[in-house]
């Protein structure tokens, strides 16, 4: 397949990439830790899995001419990818609140709203910006709780997940305008969501490793 001759989306597929590749070292640092919670790491672990896939699809389909079905055909795992994540965010930030047994029963909730994400999403010809209205939503919840959660002080590193989640809003904010900078290289909205996101996955990395000895059972 052609690469596209446009340059922006040039510089959001390689940032998608890069993306990508830092969920890949995350994770791998995750595993390399020793948690009192296992549970707590595997779903985090799952979670940087899903962010990874999602944006190596958003690689290719940002690089590539590729025909109207072969598009359809990757839209739809990578929204299905990031449906599942927010999902498992929430179990993972209210497991962090209230524990685990609390976290899975958001199970049939979790679901249904993915499903419903999913359906307004088909029914809209596929646009991002529902995805960004979902997990603004989703991500003002789970910031309440993790700064609840810092000024209690009763998980280690949830200010760090939070500060990320902020700076996640921010990225959100910008992905959801039109702004577009010149920095070396041309980036659009989307590829500054992207450098964003870069910066508050290593953030949100380093929250979640601080938190794994403190974190409910």
């Amino acid at each position: 397949m052609p690469l596209t001759t446009s340059p922006t989306e040039l510089t959001t597929s390689a940032t998608d990439a890069l993306l990508a590749i830092e969920c890949t070292i995350v994770i791998a640092l995750l595993l390399r830790t020793t948690p009192a919670n296992r549970w707590r790491t595997n779903l985090w672990c799952w979670i940087f899995t899903l962010l990874a896939t999602a944006s190596s699809l958003g690689a290719l389909l940002h690089a590539l001419e590729l025909p109207k079905s072969m598009r359809i055909a990757l839209w739809t795992p990578l929204y299905l990818s990031l449906g599942i994540l927010v999902l498992l965010f929430i179990m993972g930030t209210v497991a962090d609140w209230r524990g685990k047994v609390a976290a899975k029963r958001l199970v049939p909730w979790g679901i249904g709203m993915s499903a419903a994400f999913l359906g307004l999403t088909a029914l809209l010809g596929g646009k991002f910006i529902v995805f960004i209205v979902y997990a603004a939503a989703i991500l003002l919840s789970t910031l309440a709780i993790y700064t609840f959660l810092a000024v209690t002080h009763r998980v280690q590193g949830a200010a760090v997940i939070a500060l990320a989640i902020l700076l996640n809003l921010a990225g959100a904010a910008v992905q959801a305008s039109n702004l577009s900078l010149h920095l070396m290289f041309p980036f659009n909205h989307n590829g500054l969501f992207h450098l964003v996101q870069i910066v508050s996955t290593a953030i949100l990395g380093l929250g979640v490793h601080l938190g794994m000895k403190s974190a409910r059972t």
